[in-house]
C-alpha cells in the first residue's frame, strides 16, 4: 500500500508568515501599528488565540512590540531583528534582493579569513599542550613574568567569568582535519558545480568545529541559510571558486599546520575573486 504524506499546516504560522512578510517587504513601516487582534482575527478568518500565537513569534523575532492593553507596534528589523531574517529578506519570492546578497557576501569574505585563522590557531594551541593544561593551581605557583602571564589567560579569565578556570571540552582536532582534508578530495573529484558548491559548504563547515567559535557558528548558520536557495542562480559565477581545488588544498594544508597568519591569507586567496565577481554582476544587475 502506497502512503500519502500529509502535510500539516499551522494557522498561527500562516498568520506569521504574512504579518513577517510585509514588515520585511517595508508594506508595514516601523512605527505603524498592527490591527486589534479581534480585528486581525476577522481580516484572516483565524481564530484570536491563532493570531495572538502568531504576534508573540514576531515579537521574538524582533518584528514587533507587543505590549498588554497597547497597539502592536511594528519595529525597524534593521535595529531590533536577528540574523534568522536574512533568509526572508534575500530571497523575495523567486528574486534575489542585491543590497542583502551584497552584505552576504561582504559578511563572506571579512569572516572566512578570521575563521580559518582561528581554526589554524586552535590546531596550533592543541598540539602544544602546555597551553591546554595550565589551571588555577599552576598559575598560583608561577612567579615573575610567567605569573603575569597566567593571570591573564584562558584559565584566570574563565575563573573571573565564574568558571572556576574550568575548559570546555575540546574539539577533536585530528578528526576535524581528516574530515577537513576528506571534503577537499570529495571537492576536487567533483565536476558539477552545485555539487561542489554544496561540498564548499561542508568544507567551511569542517573549519568551523575546528574554530571552535559558537558566535561564528551561528552566524554562519543564518549566512548558509540564506545562501543555500540561491545555490543554484550562483552556480555559474561560482564555478571558478570551487573549482579551485588546489586553493582548497592550500587553506586546508595552512589549518593543518597551525599557521594562523598564512590559513587567513589563503581563506582571503580563496573567497576574494568570486566574491568581487558577484558583486560586479550583482552592481550590473
Amino acid at each position: 500500500m502506497a502512503w500519502t504524506p500529509v502535510v500539516k499546516r499551522s494557522v498561527s504560522g500562516d498568520v506569521f508568515e504574512q504579518i513577517a512578510a510585509e514588515v520585511l517587504g517595508g508594506e508595514l513601516a516601523a512605527g505603524s501599528t498592527l490591527p486589534s487582534e479581534r480585528q486581525l482575527a476577522e481580516a484572516l478568518g483565524v481564530s484570536r488565540p491563532a493570531v495572538r500565537e502568531a504576534l508573540q513569534r514576531l515579537a521574538a523575532a524582533g518584528l514587533v512590540s507587543v505590549r498588554q492593553g497597547e497597539a502592536t507596534t511594528v519595529l525597524d528589523y534593521r535595529r531590533s531583528a536577528g540574523l534568522e531574517v536574512l533568509p526572508r529578506l534575500l530571497l523575495r519570492g523567486d528574486t534575489i534582493d542585491p543590497a542583502v546578497a551584497r552584505s552576504i557576501l561582504e559578511a563572506r569574505l571579512h569572516n572566512g579569513p578570521k575563521i580559518a585563522e582561528l581554526a589554524a590557531a586552535r590546531v596550533r594551541r592543541t598540539r602544544s599542550r602546555g597551553d591546554l593544561t595550565t589551571g588555577p593551581a599552576t598559575a598560583g605557583a608561577t612567579s615573575g613574568a610567567n605569573a603575569t602571564s597566567a593571570n591573564t589567560g584562558p584559565a584566570a579569565i574563565g575563573a573571573a567569568l565564574g568558571g572556576e578556570g574550568t575548559r570546555r571540552p575540546e574539539v577533536d582536532v585530528d578528526r576535524g582535519l581528516v574530515l577537513l582534508n576528506e571534503s577537499v578530495d570529495s571537492l576536487v573529484a567533483e565536476t558539477d558545480p552545485l555539487a561542489q558548491q554544496k561540498i564548499a559548504l561542508e568544507f567551511w563547515d569542517h573549519v568551523l568545529e575546528l574554530a571552535d567559535s559558537i558566535a561564528f557558528r551561528l552566524m554562519y548558520s543564518m549566512l548558509r541559510a540564506a545562501y543555500e536557495p540561491a545555490l543554484a542562480a550562483l552556480a555559474p559565477i561560482m564555478s571558478a571558486e570551487v573549482g579551485n581545488g588546489d586553493a582548497y588544498r592550500d587553506l586546508a594544508a595552512a589549518i593543518d599546520a597551525g599557521e594562523p597568519d598564512r590559513a587567513a591569507e589563503s581563506a582571503r586567496a580563496l573567497l576574494g575573486p568570486a566574491t568581487t565577481a558577484l558583486i560586479h554582476a550583482l552592481d550590473g544587475a
